[in-house]
Formats: structure tokens, C-alpha cells, sequence
């Protein structure tokens, strides 16, 4: 937990403003040998949730101060099976949904209007599975990102929704978030601690 809270709920969205930059903060404060060993463990979570989904098409987001890298893992998650296919979301106009652009290791980038790489080539995807990132995450399975409402647009949209897999880091999670009325809440969320499901946690380090 980042911090204990005491607030009223007509306080939230302030409360919101200060938890995102706390969290970002923290995040990015954390030191690479716990950032290593952490991101292994995440790692190992996906390894067991993912066959479980059984997604053939995977979306996950470029990591962006100090966000979970998954660059890595999605890699040999493509190696293991020549029909899966992995993307990343761009933003193409504001307050609208996102859209996916196939990724693969060898696939060009280029960066987007917020400094974050994406495809170069546009091949259009429908993701199973989403990788979101969360700035922090609560009880509920309510994520804080920055604020743009980007995913909760896009998952909305999708349709056959994705299945919302959110991926952080354990200091992140806070026990209540005030979510606001648009906001949707992940289907999962993997920290380095445990997998939270739709039973809660199904599995520790």
C-alpha cells in the first residue's frame, strides 16, 4: 500500500491526482535489482495465467515510466507457438478508442505522440488478452492510469471484449480507489506478489 488514505469520497478525484503521482514516484524509484526480480516473478504468474486464457492474439503496452517491461516475455511468448500474434495499442485521435497495431521483435518503431513506441507498419488486430499497466490498483480490481480514460474507452468498445489482464507492481495497490462511473474494472491483476482473479488471489511468489 502506498499510503493510508482518510478521505471522503467528494475528495477523490484530488485523492486520485495525488495517488497517480505517488505511484508513479514510487515506481520509478525502485531500485533494478528489485525491478529485476520482480519483473521475473510477474513473468512467472503470466506463465501460468496465460495458458489458462488460452489467447491466440496478445496486447501489451510499451513500458512507460518505470511500467512493468514486458518486451521481453511477450517475445518468447510469440517463439512458443507460430499462430500467436502480439500488438501494441495506438492513439489516434483523443477521447477515442485505441486500436492495435501487430508487433514482433523485428517490427519497426516508431514513437507517438506521447514518446512511446509503436509499430511503424499498420496491421490492425483484435486482441483475446490485454496487458494493461496500472499506476496503482485497488480491492476491487479498479486500476489509476493517467487519467485519460484510454483503456476503459477501448475496452468498452471491443467487441468480443478482451480479457483485462492488469499488470503491477505491488506497492501500487491501495484498498480503495473511488472509481469513477466509466471506469471498468480488470478481470485480472498480476503483481509480483500474487495473481488476483475473479475469486481473488489464486497464487502467491
Amino acid at each position: 500500500m502506498i499510503v493510508d488514505w482518510v478521505v471522503a469520497v467528494s475528495d477523490s478525484s484530488d485523492l486520485r491526482k495525488r495517488l497517480r503521482r505517488q505511484a508513479i514516484a514510487a515506481r520509478e524509484a525502485i531500485k533494478p535489482t528489485d525491478r529485476a526480480e520482480w519483473t521475473a516473478r510477474i513473468e512467472r504468474h503470466l506463465d501460468h495465467l496465460l495458458p489458462r486464457l488460452a489467447p491466440t492474439r496478445l496486447a501489451f503496452c510499451w513500458p512507460h515510466r518505470g511500467e512493468v517491461d514486458l518486451a521481453g516475455w511477450v517475445r518468447r511468448w510469440l517463439l512458443a507457438h507460430p499462430a500467436r500474434q502480439a500488438a501494441l495499442p495506438v492513439v489516434n485521435a483523443l477521447a477515442t478508442p485505441m486500436i492495435f497495431h501487430r508487433w514482433h521483435p523485428e517490427t519497426p518503431l516508431q514513437t507517438d505522440r506521447y514518446g512511446i513506441p509503436i509499430p511503424a507498419v499498420a496491421e490492425e488486430v483484435h486482441p483475446d488478452v490485454l496487458l494493461i499497466p496500472l499506476n496503482a490498483f485497488d480491492d476491487n480490481g479498479y486500476r489509476l492510469g493517467y487519467g485519460g480514460g484510454y483503456f476503459d474507452r477501448t475496452l468498452a468498445a471491443l467487441d468480443p471484449k478482451p480479457v483485462a489482464v492488469g499488470i503491477a507492481f505491488e506497492l501500487g495497490h491501495h484498498p480503495q480507489l473511488y472509481p469513477q462511473p466509466h471506469d471498468l474494472p480488470m478481470d485480472w491483476i498480476v503483481t509480483e506478489a500474487t495473481v488476483r482473479g475473479p475469486l481473488g488471489p489464486i497464487a502467491k511468489r
